[in-house]
């Protein structure tokens, strides 16, 4: 061993990265690639671009701009606002089917 620089790689085999920095890299870029389907107009991936700036994933914390995608959004399906601060993925189709079962009561 030549003074521990052989071994001492911060635990990690050449060209390898922690899983903690692939995962954050594929946040990263579902950000992106939603971004892009969202400024296409689509809504569902407005929604999700929301929730994501909302919570922070993907991307920094962003309330207001987590609000201008939401507000786009809500020009095709007003009911995104109720899953707004909802984990990113939650589908306003959801919280519609938990509405319609409460008016049949």
């Amino acid at each position: 061993m030549q003074n521990g620089s052989s071994s001492s790689n911060n635990g990690r085999e050449a060209g390898r990265q922690p899983l903690s920095e692939v995962v954050a890299d594929c946040v990263r870029r579902w950000f992106q690639d939603t971004l892009k389907e969202a400024k296409g107009g689509d809504a569902n991936m407005q929604v999700l671009v929301s929730q994501m700036y909302f919570s922070g994933y993907g991307v920094p914390k962003d309330p207001q701009k987590a609000r201008v995608w939401m507000t786009r959004a809500s020009r095709v399906r007003s009911s995104v606002w109720r899953v707004s601060e909802k984990h990113p993925g939650y589908n306003a189709s959801d919280s519609d089917s938990e509405e319609l079962i409460g008016e049949e009561h």
